[in-house]
């Protein structure tokens, strides 16, 4: 057995890596798929994998040297989702086979990916989805409409739940998939947003054949799969790494020092409020990252999804106070459908009407409260008069 690799062994494979495949001269994606095959992609995943089995803290170090040498990045705005929910979850759930296949380009974002979850009549109630998977041999036939799907115009693969036992409670009936999004029976329908752009998509599935092969987990073993994946998410979206004074706050804390005529005690005081909120929250993102480094994340990630959701929108309302009439303003109304959510590079208008959506993406706030209450506080669950009944029985 070899010694276990130090930090300092570490950064010294970093560096023979960069002498050996010179950021200015090798082609972009060569170099992205050498790191990945070196295990300098993910560090915590497994050896073959991206990874070297090392902890996940050492990965800003990595990255660090790397950004430093001017290497290419993967591009992790653009794959949000592939990075943040899919392969978590492919680690942890999937076979060999399903990780050494897709794990690699999804890195290196030459396959991009989507979340095929919510659903037009589930509302909010995952659990309740209606889309349902038929066993045809070794495959399945997938029927139904899903809905709010960022990246789906531009993602080859998706992570998808469908009922494939609708005789069982809710909950247990569900297998998760994944999905190709270039296969027969996939359409792709844009949904513009109160922003002008059309970011989401809905999806329509009609007779879409998914080999058994591409099923992640067990049959009926769908929730806690999806589970884990929504826990990956609120992380993805409310845990982030993010400097001191960075993010919304940053921006609102620039418009004070630049617009001193707009300065009145209240908006001061309602300024330190928010900046000191959200300083909590970047330390306890801190905390809660390194508390993920060693296992897998909890329903703490439904906490800090919760307060970016109410600090974002807190902050984008301030901001518009304090640019007066400038904060009316909307520079561009133009349906596009972008690669990327801009969301500190736009102007305060974009701004105001975008974080609206964060208190209903990645798990509405009123379900997230629900989680906090019963998972992290341990207060009494809410009556649900539908957990013992099969879902073939409730009222739709």
């Amino acid at each position: 057995m070899s010694d276990p690799i130090t930090r300092d062994e570490l950064r010294r494979r970093v560096e023979r890596f960069l002498a050996e495949h010179d950021p200015a001269t090798t082609e972009r994606l060569a170099f992205l798929r050498a790191r990945y095959d070196a295990g300098l992609a993910w560090v915590h995943f497994p050896e073959g994998h991206g990874g070297l089995g090392l902890p996940q803290a050492w990965q800003p170090e990595v990255d660090a040297v790397f950004a430093a040498a001017g290497a290419p990045d993967n591009n992790p705005q653009s794959n949000v989702i592939g990075l943040g929910m899919a392969a978590p979850t492919i680690l942890a759930f999937g076979t060999e086979e399903q990780k050494r296949r897709f794990l690699r380009p999804l890195w290196t974002g030459e396959e991009i990916w989507c979340q095929l979850f919510s659903e037009p009549g589930a509302g909010s109630d995952l659990a309740a989805l209606a889309t349902r998977a038929v066993r045809d041999g070794d495959e399945w036939v997938v029927n139904g409409q899903k809905v709010w799907t960022s990246s789906a115009h531009l993602a080859r693969f998706a992570i998808l739940v469908a009922r494939t036992d609708p005789e069982v409670p809710k909950h247990r009936g569900l297998t998760y998939f994944v999905c190709d999004m270039t296969d027969p029976g996939v359409e792709v329908r844009p949904l513009r947003q109160i922003t002008g752009e059309a970011e989401f998509n809905e999806v329509f599935l009609t007779d879409v054949r998914i080999p058994d092969a591409h099923r992640v987990g067990e049959v009926g073993q769908g929730w806690t799969v999806a589970t884990a994946t929504l826990n990956t998410e609120r992380v993805a979206i409310g845990g982030r790494p993010t400097p001191r004074e960075g993010g919304m706050i940053g921006v609102v804390a620039r418009t004070w020092r630049e617009r001193p005529e707009r300065r009145t005690p209240e908006l001061h005081d309602r300024l330190l409020r928010l900046w000191v909120d959200a300083e909590v929250a970047r330390l306890t993102g801190t905390r809660l990252r390194q508390k993920l480094a060693r296992g897998r994340p909890g329903p703490e990630g439904a906490a800090m999804k919760l307060t970016f959701a109410r600090i974002n929108q807190q902050l984008s309302g301030l901001e518009l106070e304090l640019l007066g009439e400038e904060g009316l303003r909307y520079s561009d109304w133009t349906m596009v459908r972008p690669e990327r959510v801009d969301f500190t590079g736009r102007d305060a208008g974009y701004r105001y009407l975008r974080s609206k959506g964060n208190s209903i993406e990645g798990g509405t706030s009123e379900i997230l409260r629900n989680i906090v209450a019963e998972r992290v506080l341990g207060l009494p669950p809410e009556p649900r008069v539908d957990k013992d009944v099969p879902w073939k029985d409730l009222a739709k």
